[in-house]
């Protein structure tokens, strides 16, 4: 898989809230990063089992999900295994108002899998969500 590839199945993987989905994009020893941190994010997974099972505890502990995810920009870089996504995700619980998360995603691939994410959330717009 390319870096496209690999940014489209990250996006389904949060739309299917599959904590399975998303680790199993990732290498072995992969570290994903959350340089603007909030309270009960961590600022770092290492390795693709702690993916798993971060992204397992924090979608679990919250009705909130990720219902869309508009993409204000892709840029492919001068290394072909970086890719930057500006997105928008719009989420929140069923049957509740939803609020827009921005963010930016900065992704690694090598041979297919990911190898490192900086994930910035904007982190009052995902404190707000716990608030619905």
């Amino acid at each position: 898989m390319n870096p496209r590839d690999v940014l489209a199945r990250y996006q389904q993987a949060m739309l299917d809230k599959s904590a399975d989905d998303l680790a199993d994009l990732y290498a072995d020893d992969a570290v994903h990063e959350f340089p603007f941190r909030f309270p009960g994010l961590p600022g770092r997974f290492e390795g693709r089992e702690a993916v798993r099972a971060g992204y397992r505890q924090l979608w679990g502990a919250t009705a909130v999900r990720a219902r869309s995810v508009r993409e204000v920009a892709v840029h492919e870089t001068t290394d072909p295994q970086v890719i930057i996504a500006e997105q928008v995700v719009l989420a929140g619980p069923d049957g509740a108002e939803h609020a827009q998360v921005p963010g930016l995603l900065v992704i690694r691939v090598r041979d297919g899998r990911i190898v490192h994410v900086r994930d910035y959330m904007d982190a009052a717009s995902v404190a707000d969500l716990q608030k619905i």
